[in-house]
Order: structure tokens, then C-alpha cells, then sequence
């Protein structure tokens, strides 16, 4: 549970580095990219960490690779 919180964390800051790359843009309006530069080595930084979580997760198997509803999943009701 605790690498899914993880992941999620990351993701909402790959979500939070984008918009403030779009902020500096509108914001500088093309002077000086640095700070473009800086949002993006951090979202490059912060997905690949995200990446790396999912492929360990996988090869630990605490993340599954398929959707809820595939049918070896699902196990029959017995009555």
C-alpha cells in the first residue's frame, strides 16, 4: 500500500512541475528559460522515479500488471 501512495505522491508532482513550467513560460514570455529549464529537469527527474517505483513494484509483485476485471481474477461464487 505504501508504494502506491508513493506513486501516487510522485504523480501529483510531475502533475504540480508541469504546470509551474506553463507558469514560467507565460510569466517570463521567452526572457531568460531557466526556470523552464529547472521545472523540467524536475518532472524528468520526479517520472523517472515514478518509473523506477512501478518496475520495482512489478518485479516484487506488490503492483499487478492487469486490469480488476481479467477473468483470472475473478473467482465464482459458490452457493
Amino acid at each position: 500500500m505504501g508504494l502506491k501512495i508513493a506513486i501516487a505522491i510522485l504523480f501529483i508532482g510531475v502533475v504540480i512541475s508541469l504546470f509551474s513550467g506553463l507558469t514560467f513560460l507565460v510569466q517570463d514570455q521567452g526572457d531568460g528559460k531557466k526556470r523552464q529549464w529547472y521545472a523540467l529537469g524536475i518532472r524528468v527527474l520526479l517520472a523517472g522515479s515514478m518509473l523506477g517505483l512501478i518496475a520495482y513494484g512489478i518485479q516484487s509483485g506488490q503492483l499487478e500488471f492487469g486490469a480488476p476485471w481479467d477473468q483470472h481474477k475473478l473467482v465464482p461464487v459458490e452457493e
